[in-house]
């Protein structure tokens, strides 16, 4: 399946990204936090839209990321800002699981 995943940044196996954690990965010079939300996978970019701090290793609520820095909040599933001082969504990326290994990428260029 090498062909398939092209253009795919893997994340590691499903069994090492246990619900409630995340990883984050590079695809390029895209920084990708990969969620685990009960079983659910999640990704978006891991750049918060207020002052382009990283979101990953802030805390989250349920399927909300709150920004370390200043408490802007966002929706893992569609990347809407929530609450000021973010204003614009955070992008949001693609998961796929192949057997048991967990695959994203950014496709904004595709």
């Amino acid at each position: 399946m090498i062909a398939e995943t092209t253009g795919w940044v893997r994340v590691g196996a499903r069994a090492e990204l246990l619900p409630g954690e995340f990883r984050v990965v590079w695809d390029g010079d895209t920084s990708i936090a990969v969620y685990n939300i009960d079983g659910q996978l999640y990704a978006i970019e891991d750049r918060c839209t207020h002052d382009d701090g990283e979101l990953a290793g802030g805390e989250h609520h349920g399927f909300e990321i709150e920004c370390p820095r200043h408490g802007a909040r966002f929706d893992l599933r569609s990347g809407a800002a929530l609450c000021a001082p973010a204003y614009v969504p955070v992008a949001t990326f693609p998961v796929r699981v192949e057997g048991d290994v967990i695959w994203t990428r950014d496709d904004r260029m595709a």
